[in-house]
């Protein structure tokens, strides 16, 4: 049976947690897209071998390595994920009900991995509020797509950081994109590293300054220099 729906996974480091989705997405009827960002990655190709993944090789750019998976793709629906994602079990049947009543495209619901908190609790309302009130939605919500529609819309920008922010307007001006009750776990690491407020205050502050003209690449460098002061690399 041909799979209607094509996930699309930008990785640039993070083989254990690419394993991981990997493990749990091939016990699914979809096409599976990584797309590996800057020099190739033996070992994700290993793995993509391994899971009867088609491996891609792009720019260090994950504008462009999102956008290069979807135009790669053959499935009629798009499905975009981190590679350090917990997707919920009925993901694929939710987002099939969704496109059936009429949606064009959508995410999951915000929530944490890991054992529940009141802090987590806390954040995860606060984006649930922003994205209610025609906030921004971020990548790390699982956004899916008709692929038809995502061609007309022109697609994630080719560029280092907010490159879901002009596609994502866009489909919310069709009037038809839809927030799902299934949460998506969303990996803490990068919270725990920095702090849980401090962290969510660097990302609002990035926003901030995307939203106020900031050129995506010098807000990019500035991610990087948090990224190497926690000794991490970004998926």
């Amino acid at each position: 049976m041909t799979a209607r729906v094509a996930v699309v996974i930008p990785v640039l480091g993070d083989e254990a947690e690419l394993a991981r989705l990997l493990r749990f997405l091939r016990s699914q009827p979809l096409e599976a897209i990584v797309v590996v960002g800057g020099r190739a990655d033996t070992r994700v190709a290993a793995l993509c071998r391994e899971h009867a993944c088609t491996y891609l090789e792009t720019a260090a750019n994950r504008g462009a390595q999102l956008d290069a998976g979807a135009r790669a793709a053959a499935a009629p629906v798009l499905w975009f994920l981190h590679a350090d994602a917990a997707p919920p079990p009925d993901a694929l049947r939710a987002i099939e009900a969704a496109l059936l009543s009429g949606a064009e495209s959508g995410c999951f619901r915000f929530a944490f991995q890991g054992p529940a908190t009141w802090y987590k609790r806390l954040l995860a309302s606060l984006v649930a509020l922003r994205v209610r009130w025609g906030g921004m939605v971020y990548g790390d919500q699982g956004v899916f797509v008709r692929r038809d529609v995502y061609l007309q819309c022109e697609g994630f920008a080719r560029q280092p950081l907010f490159e879901e922010a002009r596609l994502i307007r866009r489909l919310r001006a069709r009037g038809t994109f839809v927030v799902l009750p299934q949460a998506i776990g969303v990996a803490t690491r990068r919270w725990e590293r920095d702090g849980w407020w401090r962290r969510t205050v660097r990302n609002r502050w990035l926003a901030i300054r995307y939203m106020l003209g900031a050129r995506p690449e010098s807000l990019a460098a500035s991610y990087r220099r948090l990224l190497r002061s926690g000794q991490e690399r970004e998926p």
